[in-house]
């Protein structure tokens, strides 16, 4: 069993990232979700979450609400994309259960200090917010952390800015504090997402399921790929965040390399461009393994898998 804590920004690819992890109940310990303003604010992808939690039956996983906002920059919200409530397309009852008390960035302190060392891994799903505030608030955590594995940043384009992907502009000095931490990253960018496209027959697949879990995921990303069909003219929506779920069951599906990764912090033009040396044209050391290649039908067959279970 893997121990993972989950901090996310639900978003309807969040949300099918929690129902794959929530699917994969014999392989990954959730110890928690922790949730960030990101696709919507907080008081929304806090009650995302849980209503999540709810679909799939797993109220043993404790939800907390993290920061309301970034460390220096005006929080930036995509409900152009997701909806007014995040998880339009989706009818999902209100959560029966209240939040847990506890701060998000509290909880993944106190978690990483209770765990042996080594033994957990930070799975980021949207703005780095809470991770790097934790690590900012207690360093001696950092030596503790098995490994982080995000979606976020991009090698070759952005999809907010030109060069820019959305969870590390929101909050690029977050970002910055993550990367330069000397924690193992794995980095799940645009690069590999857009070529992980949901499309009709995938979901026609998960509405055959004829469960509340399916019909709901096919609900969600029917909506969500509104936006890149019509905007890109592709034939549907990338799933971003399920690929770092994906990876930890399935790495062998990913493919990439040892890369040194440092956050555009300053320049208003490229704010929050993950500058890749994917050539190694300079002497900064490699400090993430930069995902940019998925064998996209396993990564489907493992998503139906875990989505039956539910």
């Amino acid at each position: 069993m893997r121990k993972i804590i989950i901090d996310c920004d639900p978003g309807q690819d969040d949300a099918i990232a929690l129902l794959l992890a929530f699917g994969a109940a014999d392989r990954l310990d959730i110890l928690g979700i922790t949730t960030v303003a990101g696709n919507v604010p907080l008081a929304l992808t806090e009650k995302n979450a849980r209503k999540l939690r709810e679909l799939a039956g797993r109220e043993d996983v404790p939800v907390m609400a993290g920061c309301e906002r970034p460390f220096l920059r005006k929080l930036v919200t995509a409900e152009y994309i997701h909806g007014e409530t995040g998880l339009d397309g989706a009818d999902l009852p209100e959560p029966r259960l209240p939040l847990d008390p506890r701060h998000g960035v509290d909880f993944i302190i106190e978690t990483l200090l209770g765990e042996e060392p080594g033994t957990v891994t930070l799975c980021p799903t949207g703005p780095l917010t809470n991770i790097a505030m934790a690590f900012v608030r207690a360093p001696q955590i950092m030596p503790r952390v098995k490994e982080i594995v995000l979606m976020g940043g991009g090698w070759a384009e952005g999809n907010v800015t030109p060069v820019a992907e959305f969870n590390i502009y929101v909050d690029p000095h977050a970002a910055a504090v993550v990367f330069g931490s000397g924690i193992p990253i794995t980095m799940l960018g645009l690069d590999v997402t857009h070529k992980a496209l949901v499309g009709e027959a995938h979901l026609r697949q998960w509405r055959a399921l004829g469960t509340p879990v399916g019909d709901a995921a096919a609900g969600l990303l029917d909506f969500y790929s509104r936006y890149d069909r019509e905007r890109y003219g592709v034939p549907g929506a990338p799933l971003h965040d399920p690929c770092v779920i994906a990876y930890l069951l399935a790495p062998e599906l990913f493919s990439g390399r040892m890369c040194n990764v440092t956050i555009e912090t300053a320049s208003e033009l490229t704010m929050g461009q993950t500058v890749i040396d994917w050539w190694r044209v300079t002497d900064r050391p490699a400090n993430a393994h930069v995902i940019t290649d998925i064998d996209a039908d396993g990564f489907f067959a493992l998503l139906l898998s875990a989505l039956k279970t539910l």
